[in-house]
């Protein structure tokens, strides 16, 4: 008599419902950072800000300005620190989300993909909100700019975050089993990626024993395609926006089956071993 039947809803019911968890879900992680949304957008953009000062006195002090496109110079810098910092935060917010044994999964429609695609989208909300600031405050501030196709470079900040979240969800799937390498090795990529995303050159400048070390990379290419949809005068003839795709979706693809299994073989233990 005190029995609670389930309500069956359409498919419809089912999608919106999902889509309005993944939108509150967001919404806390975004406000998680700091308890003023506005406050994690000044901070966001001051790390890149940082980021960007920190690189245009690199190039200047070791003469590098010359090797760079012809063009606007701290468009060149911030087209890559975009790309990177946009790849490598959805990168460590996928890895860092809620697990199978985590708390927040016992509450009854929760589950790990609704967590997934919070912090996925929370760390693009956060990072697009940024771009465009700080694009609009260079523009009216210091110098108006131009780019070439913003449409396409705004395709490869997005394809870009896609292989961040492909490459989380594969080590998310991962973490319960091996915390420590999981944790290392999140690590040492997204320092790695400092040189290996190539933000700080552009491919066709490169000699083919070194664009061997560099062309695996997703974000390398990228970057490298970014450059083009932005300078007019540069035309990337290494790389590749379809490689990084499909390297992001086979990721995905793996990282999805790997998280299906360990859902299914979560256990709270786990806790214990983190």
């Amino acid at each position: 008599m005190f029995q609670q039947r389930p309500i069956r809803q359409s498919g419809l019911g089912s999608a919106v419902q999902l889509f309005e968890l993944v939108y509150h879900s967001t919404v806390r992680n975004v406000r998680k950072a700091h308890g003023n949304a506005l406050m994690a957008l000044v901070m966001n953009m001051l790390q890149v800000a940082i980021f960007v000062l920190a690189f245009y006195v690199l190039f200047s002090v070791l003469g590098l300005r010359s090797a760079a496109l012809r063009g606007d110079f701290l468009l060149y810098i911030m087209s890559g620190i975009f790309l990177y910092i946009t790849h490598s935060k959805t990168l460590g917010a996928v890895v860092g989300s809620e697990g199978p044994a985590s708390p927040m999964m016992k509450h009854a429609p929760m589950n790990t993909i609704i967590s997934i695609l919070a912090a996925a989208l929370s760390t693009l909300y956060i990072q697009v909100l940024s771009l465009f600031v700080i694009l609009f405050i260079y523009d009216v501030a210091v110098t108006p700019f131009e780019i070439q196709d913003p449409a396409s470079a705004f395709g490869m900040v997005l394809i870009a975050w896609f292989t961040g979240l492909g490459l989380g969800v594969l080590l998310l799937s991962i973490k319960p089993w091996f915390p420590t390498f999981v944790s290392i090795f999140t690590t040492i990529y997204q320092r790695a990626n400092m040189i290996a995303s190539g933000k700080m050159f552009v491919a066709n400048t490169l000699p083919a024993y070194m664009l061997a070390m560099f062309d695996w990379n997703p974000l390398f290419h990228c970057i490298d395609q970014s450059r083009g949809y932005v300078f007019i005068n540069y035309f990337p003839r290494y790389t590749s926006w379809e490689y990084a795709l499909w390297v992001g979706l086979v990721l995905l693809m793996i990282g999805m089956m790997g998280e299906f299994y360990t859902r299914r073989h979560a256990s709270l233990s786990w806790g214990a071993r983190r």
